[in-house]
């Protein structure tokens, strides 16, 4: 079951007693978290018959005790322990064992278990699994963000251009919550039904069309030395633009791509993307850019980005500013 698939259920009469929400990825815990708050009661039911407790402050015994009590003039209540991640030992977990046999038929109890799975070995987790629903919250792989965005903004009533997604996923990451909020600046000052492009992206998010490490990287695999440097003086006017260790990770990364479709049978971008794990349009760059840097090439790559991630962190060197770093960077690779 998908976070959609347990909202949904929060809104039916097949609601369960129990929820516990674990894994890596906290936006869609949050997600539900933040529905079950706000819907499942009544506003007026909420003052009495909702509870929000934070783990590393509530003893699992007040959260039993709490889970026991029958509602005051409604149907039920309603129980959060926030950052449950926080009940560190077996023992802390043990208290809830009688309540997970046998729980309140008017509580719904909710664990938000953030940045890690819950240990399904346990004898708590076997008993959740007969009472409770549990929803496991994966981190989107990299290469499968694009489509997260791009899915994320059709339920908006938007679409997007490739390179714009490209910039949002090079400048943000894989952090969803952080991309939500970005996008949502947009849906404040561009209309529904806009397809966004590069210029939204530059005016209302704030990342430069033409100055960014996605436009860096791309001319250090085209060997446009020029635009390269043109690039670096933009970030060394620039500094909260970027910083060295990004331009490093997305080198490697994208080197790291080049290599291993060097070695695939397979010209087919499809085929690509499915075994490299990238999205079709990156795959189509790969074809291009394998061309210009065979993979004795990418080994001599590989020797000079570890040499500058030692410079970077200040193992080798010390005090130099990420823009002459860059510069340096620059003319290894594309010289």
């Amino acid at each position: 079951m998908n976070h959609t698939g347990v909202i949904k259920q929060l809104k039916s009469a097949e609601v369960k007693p129990i929820y516990l929400l674990h894994g890596a990825e906290p936006y869609f815990i949050d997600l539900i978290v933040d529905f079950a708050a706000k819907n499942i009661l009544d506003e007026g039911e909420r003052d009495f018959n909702q509870t929000i407790f934070y783990a590393k402050d509530t003893p699992p015994i007040s959260v039993v005790d709490a889970a026991v009590r029958l509602p005051m003039m409604a149907e039920r209540q309603v129980i959060i322990v926030k950052e449950a991640q926080e009940y560190r030992t077996s023992s802390q977990w043990e208290v809830f064992e009688k309540y997970f046999e046998s729980p309140s038929a008017t509580t719904i109890l909710i664990f938000a278990y953030k940045y890690k799975k819950f240990d399904k070995r346990t004898k708590v987790f076997k008993l959740l699994s007969k009472s409770a629903t549990i929803f496991e919250s994966e981190q989107i792989k990299d290469y499968k963000l694009p489509e997260w965005v791009k899915g994320y903004l059709k339920e908006k009533d938007y679409v997007i251009t490739d390179k714009a997604v490209a910039l949002i996923c090079e400048h943000v990451g894989n952090d969803l919550a952080r991309i939500s909020n970005e996008l949502e600046k947009l849906f404040i000052l561009v209309p529904a039904g806009t397809q966004i492009n590069e210029k939204h992206i530059e005016e209302h998010i704030g990342i430069s069309k033409d100055f960014n490490v996605f436009e860096l990287v791309n001319a250090v695999l085209e060997k446009e030395v020029q635009k390269a440097y043109q690039i670096v003086h933009y970030f060394e006017r620039n500094p909260k633009a970027t910083h060295i260790t990004v331009v490093l990770a997305n080198l490697h990364t994208l080197y790291q791509r080049l290599f291993k479709t060097h070695f695939l049978k397979t010209d087919d971008p499809r085929q690509i993307a499915s075994k490299v794990g990238v999205h079709p349009f990156v795959a189509k760059q790969l074809l291009t850019h394998k061309r210009k840097h065979p993979p004795k090439k990418i080994s001599q790559v590989f020797s000079i980005l570890r040499e500058f991630d030692m410079h970077a962190k200040g193992v080798t060197a010390s005090g130099i500013p990420d823009a002459e770093l860059m510069k340096e960077l620059v003319h290894r690779i594309i010289g």
